[in-house]
């Protein structure tokens, strides 16, 4: 993130920030606020005043100069409030972001949702948060100013329970946004004689504290107070300038530091004359920290700005060497950096990685744009060593995907989404470089999530398409994934025209890898359009090509189509092909898609009228440990097993919760209800049966309730296990924690009234009726009106009204 509220930005997040799981999905409850790991120090009255106006306001924007500390100051607030809101506080850190259209999925993916969404990232974002109490954190908005402010203004609208806190050097300008002004930390007036009263200030408190980190045992003489006075004066009591004096006390003393800082009132000219002051300041106080690097520190500072949201020393290597920095003194180098707080070190599930405060990285940003500080280089090249760094990552993805390491490519590539944006960024915007844009995008065609979501991977696949129009194998293997992803979005004019262009192309090379995939596409273009039959014959060809081509991944990918062709078109090979197609998975222990191959295998079986085994396999495919944004195989099998179960007249109830569970999920994939035509008569055909069997009331209720399920819950519930119970489930004899006036409305709710038609009924204000509403949703832990509703009935007496009136 670009700054902590004390200067640095020293805290982990959590949940994994890889993305990995070791579960069905992230806790979608708790959010991912990270802890911190230094001391906060003091803003007693900015948290005080915050958290006031957030009790107010549903749009609270912090304001200020860099390095003043608003992202810290953000997440102290939002810790201290984090119970206010049942589905948490989520943190969405955008100053990695250059490209204000990838807004929306940014901030899926801080939500633990950014995957095999086919919709645009927008609407599956406010259909997400449209039921659900929690506050978003937009950290860092001022570079997007436009588009934070209307991503901002359409949550607020179609999410009335979501509150929003943001960071950013101005306002956003929406209507009911509430503005807290962060001010520098107070300071000594140094023309006053120093007193013990000194550390009273807060600029002197976060100097000490920063300094016996620095220093262990750190302590300062009497005649050293008036220079600790004179930098936290000096510094304008920032943070992040305060941080960064403090890092030198390693080699100077306080005297030492406030008199380099006194001799760089000349170095304030580097930056432009008519910056605030306080961004002067800043500069200066950079500029110390940069003073007292190494020639070596220096180089790397300026060539490791071409990172985005960290790094590990591999990288830093790969890329940063080259004239004056040798890999051999790297290690030492990066040290020195870390012992210099330029570079702030983190832990990753056992590996390290680093990365710099945003305001660190535009100043080496600026000196590698600069020859003094690209040192014998070029900065291009040095964004092209970048590039070819996360291109070569990418294809040892793509070789390795059909795997163990499935799930472990997942995780590295979520890590490294901001860097691949970049690399992708540098070649969609360099002459000559769109090319190699196809190359890694095109390589991250089945992970897909170094790239992000559908939507995102068609933004680049589509800019790099028009740029690199020449027939070449690799452009085919894009059109065939850009065509197969325009069909997810039901975009079939793209779907048509990729697939027209990708035979032409494929005709006009003749190479076998560009056939493969022409063949291929054709097939699931058959397979798509329901002509069963014409897809297997192609499908069969281009597995044949594939097995020349010996690619394990296409390979499995072609013949789990085919074994889905062969289920729809009743064709006697298809157990057969949907057993090879799990054997494949299990040669390779590719754990991730034996959830796909076991669906498959269990569809082909309750095809055949094998309902018990049916159930059994797509049971085992929802055990499979899976990365946390696989929403689409869950639905998949929730949707299977919804049909399966619903042959047993005793578990109409049961089958009707899987429908409703899956329901949600296909709406969390952004995909549309099982799209080829037979599978969608099935959902069809099992929709009508259990409202005949259960009647048209039961029915409903019974989808709602799958429908309103966790994905953990649904899991749960497929599988036959208890799941913990929600406050809708409690014992009806349970004790309710309300007042009065909340079991009166509770009482209203349940009628179907609004909030205007309970303020009538009793007499309040529409707005305290709304805060009597948001008050139930917090304290039952619930996310909509409906929830209120369906437990006001559950905990009504027999012969009473409402929760609790028989006690």
């Amino acid at each position: 993130m670009h700054e902590d509220h004390q200067g640095s930005d020293r805290r982990t997040l959590a949940p994994r920030p890889d993305g990995a799981s070791s579960g069905r999905g992230p806790d979608r409850t708790t959010g991912n606020l990270p802890t911190e790991v230094t001391s906060f120090v003091g803003r007693r009255r900015e948290v005080s005043e915050a958290r006031r106006l957030l009790a107010r306001t549903r749009l609270l924007t912090l304001t200020g100069a860099g390095g003043v500390g608003k992202t810290r100051l953000a997440l102290r607030v939002a810790a201290g409030v984090r119970r206010s809101f049942p589905k948490g506080v989520w943190v969405a850190d955008l100053a990695p972001l250059n490209d204000g259209a990838l807004l929306a999925q940014t901030v899926l993916m801080a939500l633990g949702l950014d995957h095999d969404s086919a919709r645009p990232a927008l609407p599956v974002l406010s259909d997400h948060l449209a039921d659900k109490r929690l506050l978003l954190v937009l950290d860092n908005c001022e570079h997007l100013l436009d588009s934070c402010a209307e991503l901002t203004r359409s949550l607020l609208a179609t999410g009335p329970h979501v509150q929003v806190l943001a960071t950013s050097r101005q306002a956003l300008g929406v209507d009911g946004e509430h503005l807290l002004p962060v001010r520098p930390l107070s300071t000594p007036d140094p023309h006053r004689p120093p007193t013990a009263a000194l550390d009273q200030y807060e600029a002197v408190r976060l100097f000490m504290d920063r300094a016996a980190a620095v220093v262990p045992g750190f302590t300062v003489g009497d005649d050293q107070w008036a220079a600790v006075a004179g930098i936290c004066h000096r510094l304008d009591g920032i943070p992040l300038a305060i941080e960064l004096a403090a890092a030198r006390l390693r080699a100077l003393s306080p005297p030492q530091i406030l008199e380099r800082l006194d001799d760089h009132g000349t170095l304030l000219s580097r930056g432009s004359s008519a910056a605030p002051a306080r961004q002067r300041t800043l500069r200066a106080a950079i500029d110390g920290s940069f003073d007292l690097c190494t020639p070596s520190e220096r180089r790397l500072w300026a060539r490791l700005s071409v990172f985005c949201g960290g790094f590990d020393l591999e990288a830093a290597e790969e890329v940063c060497t080259d004239d004056g920095i040798s890999r051999g003194e790297m290690l030492d180098v990066v040290t020195g950096l870390v012992d210099k707080s330029i570079l702030i070190r983190e832990d990753h599930r056992g590996q390290v990685r680093l990365r710099m405060l945003e305001t660190i990285r535009q100043y080496g940003r600026s000196l590698l744009d600069t020859s003094a500080g690209a040192g014998h280089g070029e900065p291009d090249a040095v964004r092209r060593r970048h590039r070819d760094h996360y291109q070569r990552l990418a294809a040892r993805a793509e070789s390795e995907w059909l795997s163990p390491r499935q799930t472990a490519w997942f995780a590295r590539l979520h890590l490294e989404h901001a860097n691949i944006r970049a690399a992708l960024e540098f070649c969609l915007s360099t002459v000559g470089e769109a090319g190699h844009a196809l190359r890694l995008v095109t390589s991250l065609w089945s992970p897909r999530l170094g790239a992000g979501g559908v939507e995102e991977v068609r933004h680049w696949l589509g800019r790099a398409l028009a740029l690199a129009p020449e027939p070449s194998p690799v452009r085919v293997k894009a059109l065939w994934i850009e065509g197969w992803l325009a069909y997810m979005c039901g975009d079939t004019a793209t779907w048509h025209a990729r697939l027209a262009e990708c035979q032409d192309h494929a005709r006009t090379l003749g190479d076998a890898e560009s056939l493969a995939h022409a063949v291929r596409f054709a097939g699931q273009a058959a397979l798509f359009r329901d002509d069963y039959r014409r897809a297997v014959v192609l499908l069969d060809e281009a597995l044949e090509r594939d097995r020349a081509q010996q690619d394990p991944a296409l390979q499995w990918l072609t013949l789990f189509l085919l074994g889905l062709a062969c289920c729809l078109a009743n064709d006697p090979r298809a157990r057969a092909l949907c057993e090879e197609c799990v054997s494949l998975c299990e040669a390779h222990d590719a754990r991730w898609y034996r959830s796909y191959a076991l669906w498959l295998l269990g569809l082909q079986h309750w095809l055949s009228g094998d309902t018990r085994r049916a159930i059994s396999l797509l049971q085992d495919a929802l055990r499979v440990d899976q990365p946390a944004h696989d929403l689409l195989a869950t639905a998949q099998c929730l949707e299977v097993l919804a049909w399966a179960t619903a042959h047993d007249e005793r578990s109409h109830h049961q089958a009707a919760k899987l429908l409703g569970a899956a329901q949600t999920a296909w709406q969390l994939a952004g995909t549309a209800l099982p799209g080829l035509g037979r599978l969608l008569h099935h959902h069809n055909a099992c929709h009508t049966h259990l409202q005949g069997a259960l009647g048209d009331t039961p029915f409903a209720t019974a989808v709602q309730t799958g429908a309103q399920l966790t994905l953990d819950e649904a899991v749960a519930c497929a599988l036959g296990r208890t799941h913990s119970p929600t406050p809708a489930s409690d014992q009806e004899n349970t004790p309710t924690p309300l007042t009065r006036r909340e079991k009166e409305v509770v009482d209203l709710l349940a009628q179907g009234l609004t909030n205007k038609e309970i303020a009538a009924k009793l007499v309040i204000s529409p707005r305290t009726a709304g805060a009597h509403v948001a008050n139930l949703l917090g304290k039952l832990g619930f996310t909509s009106r409906t929830q209120i509703a369906t437990w006001a009935v559950a905990h009504r007496a027999p012969h009473g009204q409402g929760p609790d009136r028989h006690r």
